[in-house]
């Protein structure tokens, strides 16, 4: 199990890492529908503001959703929140660092706020926000 309210401080943070693939764009349009050209079609996409395919912005967000189920605070998580700005695009290619830092802890209620920030190999923000999650109450 992950960590308790009592095990996380202030500060604390965790990440992953992932490249997102051509293969990642098309099971996702796939499983969703989210058929969008601006993902699938580089033709339409290259007509566009981006000038070519992006990747689903909620793909890319769902890194967040790892670093919070499987590091902090980890398995048992309950996700019960969470605000997202599209700051940027996500393209293929692209090596996307989801991070999450301890903002607020609430322990009356058994909450974690994080500020939650996903950054491309540039180090550019392409997801900015903030979560709210339940940690696991035992170990």
């Amino acid at each position: 199990m992950g960590k308790t309210i009592n095990e996380i401080k202030l500060g604390d943070s965790a990440y992953t890492e992932k490249t997102i693939s051509e293969s990642d764009i098309y099971l996702f349009a796939g499983i969703t529908g989210d058929l969008n050209p601006a993902h699938i079609n580089q033709m339409e996409s290259a007509k566009t503001m981006f000038k070519g395919r992006i990747a689903h912005g909620i793909l890319v967000s769902g890194l967040i959703s790892a670093v919070l189920g499987m590091q902090l605070p980890g398995s048992g998580t309950i996700y019960l929140y969470q605000t997202l700005k599209f700051v940027a695009p996500a393209r293929m290619g692209d090596t996307i660092k989801a991070e999450v830092v301890v903002k607020e802890i609430i322990p009356e209620k058994n909450r974690v706020v994080l500020t939650t920030t996903c950054t491309n190999q540039d180090e550019k923000v392409v997801i900015s926000g903030e979560a709210v999650v339940m940690p696991p109450k035992v170990r």
